[in-house]
């Protein structure tokens, strides 16, 4: 594989501290990261491993796509 390709993370703030992360282009990767660098750098390792598995697997990379974010407000 050559080249870059970029992918949007999601970190959601933790309350006891920390960040979950999720990468909607690759649903298989979601990690966690005590600071927002240290959760963007398990995010890159994540990513990386996701794309090998899927290179080594045949699979196709995910077309890039620049997802939306939208707020919903409902009734509680």
């Amino acid at each position: 594989m050559t080249g870059e390709r970029r992918f949007t993370v999601i970190l959601e703030p933790l309350e006891e501290g920390g960040f979950n992360v999720l990468v909607p282009g690759l649903p298989e990767v979601a990690t966690f990261g005590e600071t927002e660098a240290e959760a963007l750098a398990m995010a890159e390792d994540a990513i990386r491993l996701a794309i090998s598995y899927r290179l080594d697997h045949g699979e196709e990379l995910p077309k890039q796509a620049r997802p939306e974010v939208r707020q919903i407000t409902v009734p509680v």
